[in-house]
């Protein structure tokens, strides 16, 4: 099965660990030195082996999230964990370990290949994410429960299984099984599902599989319609309008308030309010509907801008790479030519004109970079004034519709005060028809008593409604604060990350032609 624990101590997958690995797996001989130099980047790290290292605890990866492939197999780790930012790793390899438990998985998305071969796992479970899995080997492990292999149709792009070495192996109709409830499926532990075996599942579990269908597809639906209310209310919650597409803000007033059930018993308030509830409905609706089309709007003002943007540093890339390019040629060319030569007056022009060739590129570079920053510097300025303005305009207009639900909620109670009034006159002199509860009748007592209650729930409405348009414009404000700040931090890092990839190059073919400098010179004395 699994690897024991040998002789040797536990390895701990630290710092130094993953830069000896980057290093040896790296380019070697020159680029390799180049890249020792320049200092490797983690994150532009494609793909990483840490097999054989007698590893315990997977760690120190957060780095990483450019990887595609992962070898972690022959090691002695227990628990999957620490690949929560890998996700755009396609291949992953924990074989032959000590892991017990399928787990930590979640956040890989992209996973196609998954070999979880010689482990220690007795339950198919916790993968519910990884939808592009294509193979995945799970042989030499100590699952006992065939139907468990029924977890597995949710992989709709499974083709090839391996779960040899396993207890369900044994069982009579394991591979008859596997290929009924796997119908997708093309290799089964290192073989083809042959026909004659798609045939003897079908007939012996045909039923059985008809009616797992018919129920994966009432919970299919059931998941895509929850789905697409998720993303609606989504889309809702980024336009700043959720819950203004209906009665929520009124039924939020009214649900704070203490005095509402009581003062709906007064004669003519239940037709007041189902008014008042129709028009605060459709004043709220306005909101939600500009909501959505300035969203819209800035959606596509986003757009625009990030294309332009990637625009503009692709073209000054592909300028860049050209004037490297020429000058790379040009200099293989002198190099060549110094090496043969034997004048060291002629050398010694050479390498004159090969240093000036040299401060001719990072200026010409420094020049390109320095109008690319100009360059970015207008289009995020005009970004920033078109989406601020959009901002302001979009937060003008409802807070002109707050205005009116403030004017309608006055005007309600304005309305509901007259009612409350005349039905104090009418209990004073004993004319009111209506049978009120106890309660109600102890707002009668005297007119304070009246006017108060109707004051509270004046009072709660209006603060519902402050607080719904505090919450909108303090949301609309953070989010543009926060997107500009972004857009200008990234664009920082973008520019220091230049610099440097410059500067990196051009010490490297200065420090050559100092070394060769060096090397004539000493040929030549």
């Amino acid at each position: 099965m699994s690897r024991l624990y040998d002789t040797l101590e536990p390895s701990v997958m630290d710092k130094k660990m993953l830069q000896q690995a980057v290093e040896e797996q790296g380019p070697q001989d020159q680029a390799g030195q180049i890249a020792k130099e320049e200092g490797v980047l983690y994150e532009e790290v494609c793909q990483l082996c840490l097999n054989y290292r007698n590893i315990l605890k997977i760690d120190h990866l957060w780095q990483f999230t450019s990887l595609t492939k992962l070898q972690l197999d022959n090691n002695i780790i227990v628990k999957i964990e620490g690949l929560e930012c890998l996700t755009n790793l396609k291949w992953l390899d924990l074989s032959f370990n000590n892991i017990e438990v399928i787990e930590g998985l979640n956040s890989l998305v992209l996973l196609e290949d998954l070999s979880l071969y010689n482990n220690r796992i007795s339950v198919i479970e916790n993968m519910d994410t990884l939808l592009n899995l294509h193979i995945l080997s799970l042989g030499n492990n100590l699952f006992t429960q065939l139907e468990n292999v029924i977890y597995l149709r949710r992989f709709k792009n499974l083709r090839t299984l391996n779960l040899a070495g396993n207890p369900i192996c044994r069982e009579d109709h394991y591979k008859i099984f596997v290929a009924a409830y796997l119908p997708e499926l093309v290799y089964l532990d290192f073989g083809l599902l042959n026909e004659e075996t798609r045939e003897q599942a079908h007939g012996k579990y045909q039923y059985a599989i008809e009616e797992m269908r018919h129920n994966e597809t009432q919970e299919r639906k059931a998941i895509e319609a929850k789905k697409e209310q998720e993303d609606q209310f989504q889309l809702h919650m980024d336009a700043f309008v959720e819950h203004l597409n209906g009665p929520y803000l009124f039924d939020s007033m009214y649900a704070d308030d203490a005095e509402a059930a009581k003062l709906s018993y007064l004669p003519g308030v239940p037709v007041l309010l189902e008014t008042f509830k129709s028009q605060l409905v459709e004043l709220c609706m306005q909101m939600f509907e500009v909501g959505l089309a300035q969203h819209g709007r800035r959606e596509d003002e986003l757009k625009s801008f990030f294309d332009c943007s990637r625009e503009a540093v692709e073209e000054n890339q592909q300028r860049a790479a050209q004037s490297v390019a020429d000058f790379e040629r040009a200099r293989r060319q002198v190099m060549s030519e110094m090496q043969q030569a034997t004048d060291p007056r002629l050398l010694e022009t050479q390498l004159n004109h090969c240093n000036d060739e040299i401060n001719q590129l990072c200026d010409s570079l420094m020049t390109q970079e320095l109008q690319l920053v100009d360059q970015l510097e207008d289009i995020i300025k005009d970004f920033e004034r078109d989406i601020l303005d959009m901002v302001a305009g979009f937060v003008e207009v409802v807070q002109g519709i707050f205005a009116q639900c403030r004017d309608l909620e006055n005007h309600h109670h304005e309305k509901l005060l007259e009612i409350a009034v005349a039905t104090l006159e009418q209990v004073a002199k004993n004319e009111l028809e209506e049978d009120m509860p106890d309660d109600v009748r102890m707002l009668f007592v005297d007119k304070d008593t009246v006017i108060n209650a109707v004051s509270a729930s004046h009072d709660t409405h209006l603060l519902k409604i402050d607080n719904r348009e505090d919450e909108l414009v303090t949301r609309v404000n953070s989010w543009i604060s926060a997107l500009i700040k972004s857009i200008q931090d990234k664009e920082v890092k973008r520019n220091r990350k230049r610099i440097a990839e410059i500067h990196n190059y051009i010490d490297y073919v200065r420090d050559q032609l100092s070394e060769m400098r060096q090397e004539r010179w000493g040929k030549n004395i």
